[in-house]
């Protein structure tokens, strides 16, 4: 990316009141973000959902000269950063509405072809926790996962660490920017995550920890994986929170059941009985869920190809929902580069076909 581009992101993400929704539709109505801040003001307000209020602070100079600063730390300290529209931005993150427009890496890790899947819970981990978080790990270090969590207390650490023992790459999301350290215990783990794994925020370098950015970062733990497991949760809790952040981008939710006494099994518990979560009692459980057998998920694409006759963008179509398995409506229409009326006719078309299905909810599922 080129210096120049970077600057003008930096300076629309630090942009107050407009957040991540409204930035993408700035961007992608004027094409860069540059251009987003060079546009005229009565252009911009009549672009669906943006309006005067939302635009109040864009045209603040104090918004480039605070990128100025970022982005020379950024270069001091060779850091990483992952724009939405790249490559290189996290695949499953990028199918998230919400998701950040730039995001930055510390460390040393590859998302590219291998599975990933979040890991949370509470802070108060028992020894049951534990034990199963161990055993987890260690049963799936066959199937390579890069395993993420949240860097607290708890079952966070607890995930991270036994990656890290079974030689997997693990991820760090942190609720703060890369100056700050929480909690200051966990220093002594940097180094080692940052050889076989890293960190990734959306915060700026120094922007301090806060409580509302424990959801920011959420968005990120439960966008970035294909499946979120929480291991052991009381009635209320940021694991919680995870996991419904996590059903809302049609991911799939696991959590690990307990008795019915114990504090923290109940909100695994209640997710399982409110059909929130699939229950997981061994890795077995999730590698059957997620079909990561993958000799029979390459069997069954190339029977779907034999038998099924397919033009070109039904062919792309189903192709996503393959990969991605179900998935709403906008978010096949975006990522196909479709209209939505012209996707919702492929889709019939799949339909008719027998190799998609429709779900409650505007969702779609390749069978």
């Amino acid at each position: 990316m080129l210096e120049e581009d970077l600057l003008y992101i930096l300076a629309l993400q630090r942009v107050k009141g407009i957040g991540d929704i409204n930035a993408k539709k700035l961007i992608s109505h004027c094409g860069s973000a540059k251009n987003v801040l060079k546009e005229k003001r009565h252009v911009l307000q009549k672009i669906n959902g943006i309006g005067a209020f939302t635009l109040q602070h864009l045209f603040d100079k104090g918004n480039l000269k605070e990128a100025e600063i970022e982005l020379t730390y950024i270069q001091k300290n060779d850091i990483e950063t992952f724009y939405f529209e790249d490559k290189n931005y996290p695949d499953k993150l990028k199918h998230c509405i919400d998701a950040p427009i730039l995001i930055f890496k510390e460390g040393n890790f590859n998302l590219a072809k291998q599975p990933i899947i979040s890991i949370v819970g509470t802070r108060k981990i028992t020894s049951y926790g534990r034990d199963f978080c161990e055993k987890l790990i260690s049963e799936l270090k066959p199937y390579n996962p890069i395993i993420v969590s949240g860097f607290a207390y708890g079952v966070d650490i607890c995930a991270h660490k036994a990656a890290l023992k079974n030689e997997l790459q693990t991820i760090a999301v942190l609720a703060h920017g890369f100056e700050e350290m929480y909690p200051k215990s966990h220093k002594k783990y940097v180094a080692e995550i940052n050889k076989n794994g890293g960190f990734i925020t959306d915060f700026w370098h120094n922007d301090a920890l806060q409580r509302e950015n424990f959801l920011k970062r959420n968005r990120i733990v439960a966008g970035i994986s294909e499946a979120t497991i929480i291991i052991e949760s009381a009635e209320k809790g940021g694991s919680l929170v995870t996991a419904d952040i996590a059903n809302s981008y049609s991911r799939d939710v696991f959590a690990v059941p307990g008795r019915s006494t114990d504090n923290f099994s109940k909100g695994c518990n209640d997710l399982i009985k409110r059909n929130k979560a699939a229950i997981l009692t061994s890795a077995k459980d999730l590698v059957e869920m997620l079909n990561w057998d993958l000799e029979t998920k390459k069997e069954r694409a190339i029977q779907k190809q034999l038998f099924v006759d397919l033009d070109e963008t039904e062919q792309q179509v189903y192709d996503f929902l393959l990969k991605d398995g179900k998935e709403l409506l906008d978010i096949i229409s975006l990522s196909c580069k479709l209209p939505v009326y012209k996707t919702i006719t492929i889709l019939f078309n799949l339909e008719m076909k027998g190799v998609v299905k429709p779900l409650p909810g505007k969702m779609f599922e390749a069978i």
